[in-house]
């Protein structure tokens, strides 16, 4: 598993969950820093723009239907075995921290493994980090449009029984603000205080 974060005028964050990577990486062009975010601020970013995909109930789901909240969008899959489960649990972390102000952000996790993760399988495994959680999916020509949107790189490694794999993967969550705008660029691992840090001054308006 690798996680590697450069931030220049060009940003790319690949991990995989497995021990393999692939290579991958997209051009992030950054907007002037604001200095009091602890993480990357990508306001004004030319893509990461919007998503169509069905939450854990069917029911289709674009980012327009969470304006009003502070918006964190993470991608990953279920059989992930160290990242995504850390990273869910670093937002359920933070949605204790932020207290009533939690019910202001909707934490949504992109799967990029429809292949094995079903609806139902997103609605038993999402909440269970915190139940306002939600699981987004769609079939491969779905997942493929909105991973290239935001221009996550991930790729299946194959495991040593037949049918048996995991995925190489961006590790990292973007967020935007409650008018929609794509705001911060948020590595996994660095735990919750940088990340409450974040979501309170987008939620002041920042």
């Amino acid at each position: 598993m690798r996680l590697i974060i450069p931030v220049v005028l060009l940003l790319a964050a690949l991990a995989g969950c497995s021990d393999k990577s692939g290579a991958e990486s997209g051009q992030m062009i950054l907007a002037p820093a604001n200095s009091a975010f602890k993480n990357t601020d990508v306001t004004g970013l030319g893509y990461a723009r919007d998503f169509a995909l069905n939450d854990q109930d069917g029911k289709p789901r674009t980012l327009a239907d969470f304006k009003g909240k502070v918006v964190v969008l993470f991608f990953g899959y279920t059989h992930c075995p160290d990242v995504c489960p850390t990273t869910l649990s670093e937002m359920a972390a933070a949605m204790k921290q932020l207290g009533a102000d939690a019910d202001r952000v909707q934490v949504l996790f992109v799967t990029l493994d429809p292949e094995r993760d079903t609806p139902a399988v997103l609605k038993q495994y999402v909440p269970a980090f915190d139940p306002r959680f939600i699981g987004l999916s769609g079939d491969q020509e779905a997942t493929a449009k909105v991973a290239k949107e935001f221009r996550v790189f991930y790729q299946k490694v194959p495991g040593k029984e037949a049918g048996n794999y995991t995925l190489d993967h961006t590790a990292a969550s973007f967020v935007f603000d409650p008018q929609g705008r794509v705001r911060l660029f948020v590595r996994s691992g660095q735990g919750a205080e940088p990340i409450v840090h974040d979501l309170k001054m987008l939620l002041a308006g920042k």
